[in-house]
């Protein structure tokens, strides 16, 4: 962390371009403004800090948007909330320094790059925690920049780990953050920023500016504060109504009861939130993940996200050790030679506990006849998908509205 902290401060120093590239979530955007706004307080230009975010569907490693970073020609490079995976730099000019601040598994990571990352250090702290941690020094007795970073760092938590967790050691103190600006508010912000990403426009660009020129979290939730928070009112309006159209889809069940699987086709980036919503609530015997797979976001592409089955009697809750998705994701994938490679490096990505990938359809289908082949090491039936639909749509009719605000 201390060489972290040395490599954020040498950029601002440097006086030359810095290149920001912030995963697009609200953890992303925050941990990525954190950055952004400590650069400007150590006296960094704004004109000179440049701020890149992949095209829809992909990544910083791919081809096309390496091509793209390597153009800015900039002499730091600071990733926050994604970056976490092997391979080759993710810029080839060897004078370029680069800083990932990331929680997302993985034990490979990109040459030539510092890594600070939360994964294998439990509590796993977020990306906006660590860069939280890693700026706070910079920034002593810095008035303003300090209460941003403090509701930044609080709205980027609360986007990952919920509005509900509790700030315990060795998580910072934000009990005056909280008190001053509410939980109410801080959470209804979370859902305004994450909804543009999810649209089928995939505006990701809109979200981080609300977010940097809003001088405090009220301003997020206000639409009369200008046109990019009115624009994060109608993406979550546009959000919710794709999800109403698509989250009745009946679930399926491998044959061996691990896995439920709903399939949807949609341009937005809403099977994140159609997975979360059936976890809550679809019961089974042996359930222990849910699947929803969306073969409308990218052409010829089934993209598809996966989170630990939550509801009462099933496996993951007599799991002492819970559930690994990553580890059951490749545990299926490699029962077929080749499959798992195949995949390449968008599958299986993520947490163990909420994991997903970007595959070609033809794979995705491979991959599900494997699961639906699966057999059971036990004579005990999964309950009957009857009686799992009628609980969903009963238990499940107003959590939507709460996942969205």
């Amino acid at each position: 962390m201390r060489l972290a902290l040395i490599i954020v401060r040498h950029s601002a120093e440097a006086n030359t371009h810095t290149l920001l590239l912030p995963d697009k979530d609200a953890d992303g955007l925050c941990s990525g403004l954190i950055v952004y706004h400590t650069l400007l307080h150590l006296g960094l230009s704004p004109d000179n800090i440049i701020v890149h975010f992949p095209s829809k569907g992909s990544n910083i490693h791919a081809p096309a948007e390496r091509a793209t970073i390597a153009r800015h020609g900039a002499r730091f490079l600071v990733v926050t909330d994604q970056g976490s995976r092997g391979g080759p730099a993710i810029v080839d000019d060897p004078h370029a320094r680069t800083l990932i601040m990331d929680h997302h598994w993985s034990t490979q990571f990109p040459a030539n790059a510092t890594m600070c990352s939360a994964a294998h250090c439990e509590p796993v702290a977020t990306s906006a925690t660590l860069a939280y941690h890693v700026c706070l020094p910079l920034v002593e007795g810095g008035g303003e920049t300090r209460e941003r970073m403090d509701w930044l760092c609080a709205v980027g938590t609360m986007g990952d780990l919920g509005t509900g967790f509790k700030w315990k050691a060795p998580f910072p103190d934000m009990r005056d953050c909280l008190k001053k600006w509410t939980k109410k508010v801080l959470g209804e912000a979370v859902g305004l920023v994450n909804a543009p990403r999810r649209t089928a426009e995939f505006d990701v660009r809109t979200a981080w500016d609300a977010l940097m020129h809003a001088s405090s979290p009220r301003d997020l939730v206000n639409p009369s504060t200008g046109k990019d928070v009115r624009r994060l009112f109608s993406a979550r309006a546009e959000v919710k109504a794709e999800v109403d159209r698509c989250a009745r889809q009946p679930p399926k069940f491998s044959g061996d009861g691990r896995v439920a699987l709903v399939r949807i086709s949609s341009p937005a980036q809403i099977h994140p939130l159609i997975a979360t919503r059936w976890a809550r609530s679809l019961k089974g015997a042996r359930l222990e993940i849910v699947m929803c797979a969306n073969d409308g976001y990218l052409s010829g592409m089934t993209n598809f996200a996966c989170r630990v089955a939550h509801a009462g009697g099933g496996a993951a809750r007599m799991k002492i050790g819970g559930i690994d998705i990553i580890s059951m994701l490749k545990e299926y994938a490699e029962k077929v030679p080749g499959l798992r490679e195949s995949m390449g490096d968008d599958f299986a990505r993520g947490h163990k506990q909420a994991s997903g990938g970007i595959v070609r359809t033809e794979e995705f289908e491979r991959l599900w006849e494997v699961m639906l082949s699966a057999e059971s090491g036990d004579e005990e039936k999964p309950l009957k998908r009857r009686r799992v639909t009628k609980t969903v749509l009963s238990v499940q009719k107003n959590t939507l509205d709460g996942w969205l605000r």
